[in-house]
């Protein structure tokens, strides 16, 4: 198996260790952590994909993140991701998760938010640009077409939430 995660119902309850790209061929649902990260002064970070990344290559996209292992929480899947793809070492807090459709495939979706006050190290093999937007600048480059589809979903539902508390 090249990357195990667990299979799960509509319930979010494990059926089964399977290959993710098996996961994605038969839209089997499993796990994904997201992280947003906000600096100080609340910007937003946005990242745009590497060309040749396998899934969305050279798109943009407002989270960090990726599959859940086996037996590992939502949290400490979005923490380990944060360190991975922005080299951040920090707790992110857990805001909500959804069942989405997915453009390739469904899955659950954990958002969770972190606030950053360290630099930035990102892998490029994960992040080929980022920078520091407010909300209202990502409302717009959230309409662009080369926006990960299923981040927009994931910010509607973001912005709907009721106002925050500083994220930590």
């Amino acid at each position: 198996m090249s990357e195990p995660v667990e299979r799960v119902d509509e319930h979010d309850e494990v059926l089964a260790v399977v290959d993710r790209r098996e996961a994605i061929r038969h839209r089997w649902l499993h796990r994904i952590a997201t992280v947003v990260c906000r600096d100080s002064r609340g910007r937003i970070l946005v990242n745009r994909r590497p060309e040749d990344a396998a899934r969305f290559p050279g798109h943009l996209n407002w989270m960090l993140g990726g599959a859940v292992e086996v037996g590992e929480t939502y949290e400490d899947a979005a923490a380990r991701e944060l360190a991975e793809e922005a080299g951040i070492h920090a707790r992110p807090r857990f805001v909500f998760k959804y069942l989405c459709a997915g453009a390739i495939s469904p899955y659950w979706l954990g958002l969770h938010e972190a606030v950053v006050t360290e630099p930035l190290r990102p892998d490029p093999s994960e992040v080929a640009w980022h920078d520091w937007v407010t909300e209202t600048e990502l409302v717009d480059l959230v309409r662009h077409r080369t926006f990960v589809p299923d981040a927009r979903e994931a910010f509607e539902r973001y912005r709907a939430l009721p106002p925050r508390s500083e994220a930590g």
